[in-house]
């Protein structure tokens, strides 16, 4: 696909910004994940543009992504007029020039009529771009893909316009007033990133085909109509708990799992694009005594926790084992030495021999602080901070602590649970 000119209608509305910010990122070799594409020309074309534009670029365009309309008008009556309308004035001019490309029309589940869409004006004036885009597909041979596409999510979405979604990740980002009518209410979800792979996709030839039953979406190879298989069945009482959640991070460190391509790690990226400039940064509690200073950054319930240890220079900290836990340390600034040493004695009655690694910022080794030895960590410089981030296998539990105080080289003596944020 050499030098493609690819037009956007709607280019600064939700959709459209995400597609077209992605395309610029191919477009200007910043993105390789699509190597076979070569974008020439990007024309974004919305209410603010001028209408003549228009007119060439549908002369010039090699692939036309429609996604221009109306979603929440004064009146009803300019449903059809601004979804409908547009659609006709769009193929016209794409008639007008001869120009066969490709052109994808975003539509809507509401299209179907059926359920709590029944009647809807909205649903009525995307049914009819439907019937005029396949209608033109009949008498051009122009290739169509049209899509109906369910609640849409992610970053840029307008808040408090069509997207519940957006409406309560802004609200509880920005401690607004909101109403849950019906927790109950379940929503088939589409993430922004998963619809523009799909429309990138379809830009390839490879898009995903299916038909309708009403509102029951059939895969079928040689479909009518275009889907994304990336969607998500969900409550509102689901999505407002989990933002609620995410809410809570700062003050409790706590990350939750987010598996790869999963709906929690979809949503909590949407829910971080709505946060106010007072919530992008927050403060973190400082452990610190005459040896340094100890900081968890983050924590989980399954994968550990992260912390931040500082020693001062000349000092020493550590200096205990756990039967469990383990650790990895790495210095990221200063100069040091970590010991660890297994506890305990050999057959012979003799002390396990100590392991010793001198450790820098400059080589960021990684060094790992095994069950059942005692370790330390000594800075060795005498004018510089050493620097260390450590990973646990575990968060901090201050009930079972799992900490036993027992230097390296030394008989072992009365065991004293320490607190782990006094590392």
């Amino acid at each position: 696909m050499a030098g493609m000119k690819i037009l956007v209608t709607g280019a600064n509305g939700f959709v459209g910004r995400n597609l077209v910010e992605y395309l610029k990122t191919i477009q200007e070799g910043k993105n390789k994940t699509r190597p076979n594409l070569d974008i020439m020309d990007i024309f974004e074309f919305d209410r603010n543009t001028d209408p003549a534009c228009l007119d060439r670029f549908c002369r010039d365009a090699d692939f036309v992504f429609h996604l221009a309309g109306v979603n929440r008008p004064k009146e009803s009556s300019e449903f059809m007029e601004g979804n409908l309308g547009m659609a006709a004035e769009l193929l016209g001019l794409l008639k007008k020039h001869q120009n066969v490309c490709p052109v994808m029309l975003s539509s809507s589940i509401q299209a179907a009529l059926t359920g709590r869409y029944r009647g809807s004006e909205y649903g009525k004036s995307k049914l009819a771009g439907e019937k005029l885009f396949f209608k033109y597909a009949q008498e051009t041979g122009a290739k169509v893909l049209v899509y109906r596409f369910p609640n849409l999510f992610g970053k840029w979405c307008r808040p408090n316009y069509n997207s519940a979604v957006a409406t309560f990740c802004n609200a509880i980002a920005n401690d607004l007033d909101y109403v849950v009518n019906d927790r109950n209410t379940e929503l088939e979800l589409l993430y922004i990133d998963d619809l523009v792979h799909e429309m990138l996709d379809a830009l390839e030839g490879r898009e995903h085909r299916c038909d309708y039953d009403e509102a029951e979406l059939l895969k079928k190879e040689n479909g009518s109509y275009c889907f994304v298989p990336v969607t998500e069945k969900k409550t509102l009482g689901e999505i407002v708990d989990l933002l609620m959640e995410f809410r809570s991070m700062p003050m409790t460190l706590e990350i939750p799992e987010l598996p790869v391509d999963s709906f929690l790690k979809k949503l909590y990226s949407a829910y971080l694009s709505y946060l106010p400039e007072r919530r992008v940064s927050y403060p973190l509690k400082r452990n610190e005594d005459g040896r340094g200073v100890f900081a968890e950054l983050i924590r989980t319930k399954n994968c550990g926790q992260v912390s931040v240890n500082i020693v001062k220079p000349g000092q020493v900290r550590g200096r205990h084992w756990h039967n469990s836990k383990w650790e990895i340390f790495i210095v990221v600034s200063g100069y040091g030495r970590i010991q660890e040493q297994r506890i305990g004695a050999d057959e012979d009655g003799k002390p396990y021999p100590v392991m010793e690694f001198e450790v820098t910022g400059e080589e960021m080794r990684a060094v790992q602080m095994l069950p059942g030895y005692t370790h330390k960590v000594q800075n060795l410089s005498s004018v510089q901070d050493l620097v260390m981030v450590i990973w646990a296998n575990e968060p901090y539990d201050p009930s079972y602590p799992d900490t036993y105080f027992q230097d390296v080289n030394e008989e072992r003596h009365g065991e004293d649970g320490l607190n782990s944020c006094e590392f």
